[in-house]
């Protein structure tokens, strides 16, 4: 383990202690106890269509019959786990290299539509966090950082995406400004959004329907938070927590802690103050955790396979010259 990931596996351990030092563990084993096992189950079972979804959406980026919803499903399932502890959900990225061997798409092909993928994903939280901002009831100065950060974050991404001039002078601005061990990587991005322009703008019905299906797939994690807050007994209205749940998972994006664990966390308590109490805070956030786990503990026999194939085209190749 390097050091920047365990100095964020101790702070996703320091806030964590934080939280439950504040909590009466009777309170917190009442709320395990009172949950309505079936709406949980069928919580959990969310991450099924959500999954199905989201490989469906990765074959409508590729070019045709390059990628069956099989293997797409295998690749979203085993980027689940390098997403566990890679930050950012960076693991997203990582799958274009196994993408790229699986199949006959090039690497910087297979880059650019990881990259496109990710970049609707965090567009479409983005969208619904602003339609959480507007429902959010205390305009304060937290809600001005969170307006201010978040317009900023789409108007930048929406810009990136549809203006190749643009995406240009960004990526040479920060080229321009950046420390010499990230310029190499910054002019590879740049080179593979490029690609992703051309890739993606020429097919316009192509392109709307990879949006609508990106707001889509974020609405199924919504719902499925939704339908967590039900099983625990809490009240709070489908709107509300559409409108407050896609603040608390931008927390947890934060490359600060191992995960989101902890930040993700605090910001359910926060947000969610007015509905419920800290113990059930809590457990949503435990609940949210295994949002990711699960999908994560289904994928690694399958990330295992990726990096055996991985190894043996290697080897191929070593003996090939």
């Amino acid at each position: 383990m390097n050091l920047k990931r365990f100095i964020s596996l101790v702070v996703s351990v320091a806030i964590l202690f934080f939280i439950y030092a504040k909590i009466d563990l009777v309170n917190l084993m009442a709320v395990w106890r009172n949950c309505d096992l079936g709406i949980l189950a069928i919580a959990l079972l969310m991450v099924i269509p959500i999954t199905i979804t989201t490989a469906w959406r990765l074959q409508q980026l590729v070019p045709r019959d390059s990628l069956s919803l099989w293997e797409a499903n295998r690749l979203i399932l085993g980027a689940s786990v390098l997403n566990m502890v890679l930050p950012s959900k960076m693991g997203d990225l990582a799958k274009a290299y196994f993408m790229a061997e699986g199949s006959d798409l090039s690497l910087s092909l297979a880059i650019a539509i990881s990259i496109f993928e990710k970049a609707c994903d965090l567009l479409s939280l983005l969208l619904w966090c602003v339609f959480g901002l507007i429902l959010y009831p205390a305009k304060d100065s937290l809600f001005w950082i969170m307006t201010v950060g978040i317009a900023s974050g789409l108007v930048l991404g929406i810009l990136l995406l549809s203006s190749q001039r643009f995406a240009n002078l960004f990526f040479n601005s920060a080229t321009k400004f950046a420390p010499k061990s990230i310029k190499t990587k910054l002019e590879k991005m740049q080179s593979a959004w490029a690609e992703m322009h051309g890739l993606f703008w020429h097919n316009k019905q192509n392109l709307l329907l990879v949006t609508i299906t990106s707001v889509f797939i974020w609405f199924l994690h919504l719902l499925q938070i939704w339908l967590f807050i039900l099983a625990l007994k809490a009240v709070v209205p489908l709107i509300v927590s559409l409108a407050l749940s896609p603040l608390s998972i931008l927390a947890g994006l934060l490359p600060l802690t191992f995960a989101g664990i902890g930040t993700r966390d605090a910001a359910i308590i926060y947000f969610y103050q007015d509905y419920f109490n800290e113990a059930t805070g809590a457990a949503l956030g435990f609940l949210c955790t295994s949002r990711y786990f699960m999908p994560a503990v289904v994928g690694l026999p399958f990330l295992g396979q990726m990096m055996a194939f991985k190894q043996g085209t290697r080897k191929e190749d070593k003996k090939i010259y």
